[in-house]
């Protein structure tokens, strides 16, 4: 299923309207009353404009007196900048390994590169296990390079830190005129990194092996 556009609500116009009367709402957005749903398009004709069902369940339906094509584009940003704004609230996590494999890094590259792309903040986790602790240069090399990969989609809020035995960094999309495009845009938004193939003979217990992607609002 695509992550990007729901289907828009399908409003009736003019003569598709079934409604034998509407409460019309003028073009200037002032209350015109109840009117015979043939006298209500004509006075969208004579303004050159059309008559469009806005509440349909509402007795009697409610009609607006506008430029349909207008409506229509205003409609779609408005759903826009909702969306982005719901976006702009979600932080997704990508967590990485120092010993992570060329494949798996890409994957979790594509993800972190969706997500910005959907306006979406990202965390990127890399965890230390067991003696790799005594390396923490390798995992930060992976992290930096993870960071300078997703230049073109996003900065980093701070400089990565090693806290206790992960390495943490947030990064912010970029605006939409200085971001690159989603090389996979017509793709659905991923919701899980799929599992490393990774073996680790010092893992502890409850790490698993797999790298999920998680999700939290900010």
């Amino acid at each position: 299923m695509s992550r990007f556009t729901p289907q828009n609500p399908q409003y009736r116009i003019n003569g598709k309207i079934r409604a034998r009367e509407v409460r019309v709402i003028g073009a200037d957005g002032q209350q015109v009353g109840i009117m015979d749903l043939s006298a209500a398009i004509n006075l969208a004709r004579s303004q050159t404009l059309d008559l469009v069902e806005i509440a349909p369940t509402a007795v009697p339906p409610v009609c607006r007196v506008v430029d349909f094509g207008k409506f229509k584009y205003e409609q779609a940003k408005r759903e826009r900048d909702a969306r982005k704004h719901q976006h702009a609230n979600t932080v997704k996590e990508v967590q990485l390994t120092p010993r992570i494999s060329p494949h798996d890094l890409s994957i979790k590259l594509e993800h972190a590169v969706a997500f910005l792309c959907e306006d979406m903040k990202v965390k990127i986790a890399l965890r230390f296990r067991g003696r790799e602790m005594a390396h923490t240069e390798i995992g930060m090399g992976v992290v930096d390079k993870f960071l300078r990969e997703l230049g073109p989609w996003g900065q980093p809020d701070s400089p990565p830190r090693l806290v206790g035995k992960a390495v943490n960094v947030m990064i912010s999309p970029l605006p939409r005129a200085k971001r690159a495009k989603n090389p996979r845009e017509n793709e659905p938004l991923p919701e899980s990194d799929p599992g490393s193939d990774e073996s680790d003979e010092e893992d502890d217990s409850e790490e698993g092996g797999q790298d999920p992607v998680g999700e939290t609002s900010a």
